[in-house]
């Protein structure tokens, strides 16, 4: 019943976590049963060795609680292959062997019972020149199998250590960045310590801290990191204790999500994740399925935090869900791959021809694989004599031959597969010729096919160009003018001769709208069609004979505005519903629909959402990711294109509502309120779980029990009326809303449960010993209890009630609280909490108590030999409790290290002996009481000097000793082998102690496990471990203190194994490939 999946842990000791050793040996699986709500989790291991055996520990966490479960693993080698053959011998048959005697059946002889021998302890203290005649005896046949296990049989007895009383664990873990205390218990408390990494001694330093407390001894390492994952030792003489520490590294995170792709066939695809350690190890997944390195279709790369998945060329086959798994992430990213688009390079163009000439007409795609069709008029053109259709490349081409006046009308270029067409027209040149001058009326031929779709009207796609031919006849020539309102755009005349004089065009007026003339032919042409070119526009024509007049109206149509106003109205799981207006300029065409696209905040790449137009302005994108925000935006689509995008929505992001709660129950029922339990639900989500509303009601409407949402998982409803049947629910609120409601089975009915019950008080487990304060902070003991009807709580301290003033007190029907504002030492002492049901009553005492403060005049008072008296008086402040004793603890005034005295002193002297002679020592005690020692000690006034025997000390001046840093020995030039592992060393004085500083090209070293600094009295040795190409250079040393700081410096050169600069021998290297 966890509302949560909880965290397990396999140990191994006491501190191994095999998490980190998760591989081919170990292997570790988890399953969860929904209908028994169980989870299983299984570790295995593969080709178990002798260096399994061993304790193991799991540990299983939830929210605040825990639990474990310890168990041993022993491993057994096996012998040969079918173990040992062990066998009785038979008994004896005697004479009678052969014939059959059921004599003995008759006879009520007792059986005696054969005494059971255990071969293997004869064998075991029996002489080795015995070992062939007692396996002959008792049948054992496999000799070479029987020495091998009275080899294992015969165990040494583990060797007792002269040195140590407890030794190192085996192996230690902690995590980087985490400090680790190794200790070992002696058993000589005087013997000298020396504590090795990889072999190399440990210096006391700010990272290695050394102590010493009794026979025991400690080395703590601060600040672990991957430099401090090696092999301690600690030597005491000439035994040592080894152990290993292993340093794990924190999870990798990632910083930067996967975004959603969506291209067209053939592109490249690269998908990025950052995360949030270099070097880290990434996993890829398609489907659920491990992508590996194939060079042909995925590649993968690396920079620093940056890895990249790519797919050189997509196809169809690639459309899937893309994962990234590090051991502390995971994100995914969609791909859709859609058919690539065929773009138009070259369109087909009007063409204009005279009888006889050839006509050809020519386009160019953008896929040379795409094949199409040819159209006249609607109708298929089929290859003849006259008429070739070629297809080269990219290039498509119609040509005529022999042009004539049937060929003239609308081609059209239809490629296969795609929803594209090419149109242009044919226009056929026909020169007429009138031998016989005459005079006709002018007459305006309107040409009604094409873009004319009424007798008047016609429709031009912005952006395009409109070229409008009109055929204008009479004689002689008229004159045309062309106006749109009252404003003329043009006016010419034209001359018409006759077939045996030449022709001359009028010169045509140049801009963007404009007419061309020829003879017989007024062309208006307006260049990239605009809105506010629209309207009615007339033709005038007129000569002697007459005049002819023609209106038109042009017909300007665009893509739409974009879409206003879009934004999410509501939010699901994995789903939002987006809702807009459509566009306030419908482009002059019926809006046929809507495309929608999404992409993650922070991102630039859109993706997709439909393919296919989608009438409504309402829509429900799906196939989101949880807890990401996502932005929205949407394009309007016509008859002529599609518009620009809206703008984008405001970020929202999907989140789900939780489940119901579960276990509603009735705890308890008065007269007017009803108290209700119920626990988490089983789903929460990322939006979490904000608190809880109870609702009640009799018939009909459901009401508010609370106003506020509730944190707790209970709630007394109150005042109810008496006697009623009332239905209970519970919902749990989120960012998302309300959940499922958990109803109650059947109605309460509200009434007191008559009956009694004792008063009990449970005592929480963190009272039960000892409860502890440091004076300021604050007190706040909550204790339940349980009665019917309610009992009276009161608080006493030290028998008489407590002071209100001081303490606060507060009590409800299940629990009592004690609460101090600011603890003060005069608040510990003996508390008693008293529950009263008429002559019933039960109660418990609680002892709130504080450490005692130090010592008071902790003075020296006599030093005699090697010894040294102390006396000192109890402290001012008992903490309300016994002084139980006494710490001592001494120290060299040289070295200022503590080491105990003595533990436990009940009186207040003692005498401090086996001191060193010529050092001056001072001492410190610590007070001791049942809540522990004091917090601060109590040093004493004056010293104990140990003057050595016969020899009276002159006085004299100290010399002062300060002086600035000095070099006294170099660094030296060093030429070195790669590979093998140097030193370079130098010497330094100075007082106080200078601060040493390593630097490379003039770069700081620091703490880089490479490299090795130490300090021995002044020599200062750098050791650079296996040396590589880059690890040449300048090396320095600089030294400072307050008084000055000093330098020095020195040339490294690696050189490959002929002898030559490392840099020359690759370079020959490289020739010599």
């Amino acid at each position: 019943n966890l509302p949560r999946k909880p965290v397990m842990k396999w140990m191994k000791g006491k501190w191994m976590d095999l998490g980190s050793k998760a591989g081919k040996h170990l292997q570790f699986k988890e399953t969860y049963d929904r209908n028994t709500k169980i989870y299983t989790f299984e570790m295995k291991m593969v080709k178990v060795v002798p260096g399994d055996a061993g304790g193991y520990r799991c540990e299983v966490t939830a929210k605040d609680k825990c639990d474990s479960c310890t168990f041993e693993i022993s491993v057994d080698t096996l012998v040969g292959s079918g173990g040992l053959a062990v066998k009785e011998a038979a008994p004896d048959a005697g004479e009678d062997e052969g014939e059959l005697d059921f004599s003995a059946l008759l006879k009520k002889k007792p059986v005696e019972e054969k005494e059971q021998i255990d071969v293997w302890e004869l064998l075991k203290n029996a002489h080795p020149s015995e070992y062939e005649k007692i396996a002959f005896e008792y049948g054992i046949t496999d000799l070479r199998g029987m020495l091998k296990r009275l080899k294992k049989m015969k165990a040494v007895e583990p060797k007792v250590s002269d040195a140590f009383l407890k030794r190192l664990e085996s192996a230690y873990s902690v995590d980087k960045g985490k400090k680790i205390t190794l200790s070992v218990e002696l058993v000589d408390p005087n013997a000298e310590v020396k504590w090795l990494k990889n072999g190399q001694e440990i210096k006391p330093s700010a990272k290695y801290i050394m102590e010493t407390n009794g026979n025991i001894r400690m080395l703590t390492i601060n600040k672990c990191n991957l430099a401090d994952d090696a092999a301690y030792e600690c030597v005491v003489g000439t035994e040592k204790s080894f152990t290993e520490v292993f340093v794990k590294e924190p999870p990798v995170t990632i910083t930067k999500l996967l975004d959603d792709y969506h291209v067209v066939v053939g592109e490249r695809v690269e998908f990025e994740v950052e995360v949030s350690e270099e070097g880290a190890h990434v996993m890829w997944l398609v489907d659920q399925e491990l992508v590996r390195d194939d060079k042909a279709k995925y590649r993968f790369k690396k920079d620093g935090k940056r890895h990249w998945l790519i797919i050189n060329e997509a196809t169809l086959d690639d459309i899937a869900m893309y994962h990234v798994y590090t051991n502390g992430g995971h994100t995914k990213g969609e791909l859709e791959v859609e058919e690539k688009e065929l773009e138009v390079l070259q369109s087909i163009a009007d063409l204009t021809v005279k009888s006889a000439e050839q006509a050809v007409f020519k386009c160019e795609v953008s896929d040379e694989k795409v094949t199409g069709k040819w159209f006249k008029d609607g109708v298929e053109v089929q290859p003849s004599d006259r008429v070739k259709i070629s297809h080269i490349g990219r290039i498509h081409r119609l040509m005529i031959d022999d042009v004539k006046p049937e060929d003239a009308g609308d081609y059209t270029f239809v490629p296969d597969g795609y929803a594209l067409s090419l149109s242009a027209k044919l226009n056929f040149l026909e020169i007429k010729v009138d031998y016989v001058p005459r005079q006709d009326p002018p007459k305006i031929h309107l040409d009604v096919s094409g873009n004319m779709v009424s007798q008047n009207t016609i429709i031009v796609v912005a952006g395009n160009k409109l070229r409008l031919d009109v055929e204008i006849t009479g004689e002689p020539a008229p004159t045309v003018v062309w106006t749109r309102g009252e404003t003329v755009i043009h006016k010419h005349a034209y001359e018409i001769r006759c077939m045996n004089l030449s022709w001359f065009p009028v010169t045509a007026v140049e801009g963007r709208i404009r007419v061309e003339t020829r003879t017989g032919l007024s062309s208006f042409v307006i260049e990239g069609a605009e809105r506010e070119d629209e309207g009615n526009y007339n033709i005038t024509v007129t000569n002697p004979a007459g005049e002819d007049k023609a209106n038109i109206f042009i017909k300007i149509v665009d893509v739409p505005d974009p879409p206003e106003k879009v934004k999410c109205t509501s939010v699901g799981e994995d789903c939002a519903t987006v809702i807009w207006e459509p566009p306030a300029f419908d482009g002059g065409a019926p809006i046929k629909g809507y495309l929608m696209e999404r992409k993650k905040k922070g991102s630039s790449r859109w993706t997709k959402l439909n393919f296919d137009v989608y009438e409504q302005t309402t829509y429900e994108a799906k196939r989101m990711i949880e807890g990401v925000l996502y932005e929205m935006r949407v394009f309007a689509v016509n008859g002529i294109g599609i518009s620009q995008p809206s703008l984008n929505s405001k970020p929202f992001m999907p989140i789900a509502p939780t489940s119901e709660p579960t276990r509603l129950q009735v705890h308890d029922v008065t007269d007017t309120t009803c108290t209700l339990k119920w626990l988490a639900p089983e789903k929460i989500g990322a939006g979490g779980l904000d608190g809880y509303i109870v609702e009640f009601c009799k018939e009909g409407e459901w009401k508010p029990a609370n106003t506020d949402l509730i944190e707790k998982q209970s709630f007394v409803v109150r005042n109810l009326p008496t006697g009623e049947k009332m239905n209970f629910r519970v919902i749990a609120v989120n960012v998302a809303g309300r959940s499922p409601p958990a109803l109650l089975g059947q109605p309460v009915t509200v009434r007191e449960i008559m009956g009694q019950e004792y008063p009990k008080i449970r005592l929480p487990r963190e009272l039960r010993t000892k409860y502890i304060k440091m004076v300021g902070e604050k007190i706040n003991l909550v204790i339940p209890f349980q009665g019917k009807p309610r009992p009276v709580a009161k608080w006493l301290k030290d028998g008489e009630p407590v002071d209100v003033k001081k303490v606060g007190t507060c009590s409800t029907n299940v629990d009592t609280i004690l609460f101090i504002r600011s603890a003060e030492r005069e608040h510990s002492g003996k508390y008693t909490l008293v529950l009263q049901i008429e002559n019933m009553e039960d109660k418990a005492d609680i002892q709130i108590r504080v450490k005692p403060g130090p010592p008071i005049g902790v003075t020296v008072t006599d030093v005699w030999g090697f010894n040294a008296a102390l006396e000192w008086k109890p402290p001012k402040d008992d903490g309300n409790c016994e002084i139980t004793g006494y710490t001592i603890q001494k120290a060299d005034k040289k070295t200022k290290e503590w080491f105990t005295v003595y533990e436990h002193n009940r009186r207040t002297n003692c005498t401090v002996s086996d001191l060193v002679m010529g050092n001056e020592y001072m001492f410190r005690v610590y007070s001791e009481n049942l809540c522990g020692l004091s917090e601060e000690p109590c040093i004493s006034k004056n010293t104990a000097f140990i003057p050595k025997t016969g020899i009276k000390a002159a006085t004299y001046t100290e010399k002062d000793m300060s002086c600035s840093p000095k070099f006294t020995t170099p660094l030296v030039d060093r030429s070195v082998i790669a590979g093998y592992s140097t030193a370079i060393s130098c010497a330094v004085r100075g007082f106080p102690k200078p601060k040493i500083i390593w630097m490379k090209n003039n770069m700081i070293l620091g703490e880089d496990p490479k490299y090795l600094m130490m300090n021995n009295q002044g020599v200062l040795t750098l050791n650079i471990r296996k040396p590589g190409m880059f690890d040449g250079g300048k090396y320095s040393c600089r030294a400072v203190n307050t008084l000055g700081q000093d330098e020095v410096e020195c040339k490294l050169e690696i050189r490959g194994m002929g002898g030559r600069p490392l840099s020359k021998v690759t370079t020959m290297s490289q020739r010599t490939v």
